[in-house]
């Protein structure tokens, strides 16, 4: 399968390295939050305590956040339990459906490393996940073809 590319203009990754972490995980979690409070997205308790890094590669952004009492919480300076590197496309087609976890990471394009246990936990939570129309639609948007 051909992968997707977004044609991001350059500026963008430019502009991304130079966003500092706690900034762009404010917003990221703020994301997480809402999604969570519209019972589209509610991280199961195997999650609670651990930390997590989400890094678009393709855009120089990083997201650290952690769960506690089943919220999303940023957090600045922790290792993580488990991290997720992939292009801006690619997790869009995660979070359209249009392909799962395995798929991109047996493509090379989803790199995972951390608690390996908690990499399955995670992975299977998001294939179960309904995700909401208008998230299938704005992803399809942002995506080419």
């Amino acid at each position: 399968m051909e992968q997707n590319r977004l044609r991001l203009p350059a500026f963008l990754a430019k502009v991304g390295a130079r966003l500092p972490e706690p900034f762009v995980s404010l917003h990221f979690v703020a994301g997480l939050e809402v999604a969570r409070m519209m019972h589209w997205l509610n991280p199961p308790e195997e999650l609670e305590g651990k930390v997590f890094l989400i890094r678009v590669e393709d855009l120089g952004v990083a997201s650290r956040f952690r769960v506690v009492a089943g919220r999303f919480r940023p957090c600045m300076g922790q290792d993580e339990d488990l991290s997720l590197s992939a292009c801006a496309a690619d997790f869009l087609v995660m979070m359209q459906g249009e392909m799962d976890a395995d798929t991109l990471f047996f493509q090379r394009r989803l790199r995972i490393s951390g608690d390996t246990e908690l990499g399955l936990v995670v992975k299977n939570w998001l294939d179960t996940e309904e995700r909401p129309a208008w998230l299938r639609r704005l992803a399809g948007a942002l995506l080419p073809g």
